[in-house]
């Protein structure tokens, strides 16, 4: 288990999709039609995509954080929302940190994973600096917490119950989901199944269709993985 005590830096979710798959297929819009899936993470377009791309992210990944802004929206735009391509985001944990802010991207469940996802990585800077700045008296304090309870304090430190609210999530709810030890554990184990099974090293780590995306070659890592994606439809 990766505990606060391990940092480098210095919610359960639901099991069905946010909109019925019969009625989305009545629609065009396949990006609204999102579900937890049995890795663990959350996917978000037609289930029966040609293609099914998976990105393994840190939320406290810099990288990630960058991919999020560059490719995140053309991605959606001209490839999810029509159908062709799936995309699921598992969770790739890299420190204690990425632990409070994964469950509290998850507390609202799939519905608001995604746009979650995108004020996190978009304050990113903030919410992390201000973990940064907890003084070392506090965090020896949260660190001799249980685990959950430590979760509970770097998450209010970092203002996650604020984004939550954003998005309509209750203080006691995003409270009772950063104190969700059981999810806590399954990230772990979704980690490590990650990196013996798959070979994940780092992140963010792209797969289409099973696949791994080299990107080391540009010219961005979205111009990459848009590429692999245009070839795969290709295909």
């Amino acid at each position: 288990m990766i505990l606060l005590a391990a940092l480098a830096l210095a919610a359960a979710p639901h099991s069905h999709a946010h909109k019925s798959v019969a009625h989305a297929k009545a629609s065009t819009d396949w990006s609204r039609v999102t579900a937890v899936t049995p890795a663990g993470g959350y996917v978000m377009g037609n289930p029966a995509a040609k293609v099914k791309l998976i990105e393994y992210g840190s939320l406290t990944c810099p990288h990630c954080r960058h991919f999020d802004q560059e490719g995140a929206a053309p991605l959606v735009a001209n490839y999810v929302r029509s159908g062709k391509v799936s995309y699921e985001y598992r969770s790739f944990l890299l420190n204690g940190i990425d632990i409070p802010a994964t469950l509290a991207a998850g507390c609202g469940g799939p519905g608001s994973f995604f746009p979650m996802l995108r004020a996190l990585y978009a304050s990113q800077p903030q919410w992390v600096a201000k973990i940064q700045a907890i003084p070392a008296a506090r965090m020896t304090q949260i660190q001799a917490m249980p685990p959950g309870k430590q979760f509970e304090a770097i998450g209010l430190a970092a203002g996650f119950l604020a984004i939550a609210a954003a998005h309509g999530i209750p203080a006691a709810r995003a409270t009772a989901c950063l104190n969700n030890q059981p999810r806590a554990e399954q990230l772990a184990k979704a980690t490590d199944d990650a990196t013996k099974r798959l070979k994940v090293e780092g992140t963010p780590t792209f797969l289409i269709n099973g696949a791994t995306v080299d990107y080391s070659k540009g010219p961005t890592v979205w111009g990459a993985v848009e590429a692999r994606l245009a070839a795969a439809l290709r295909g």
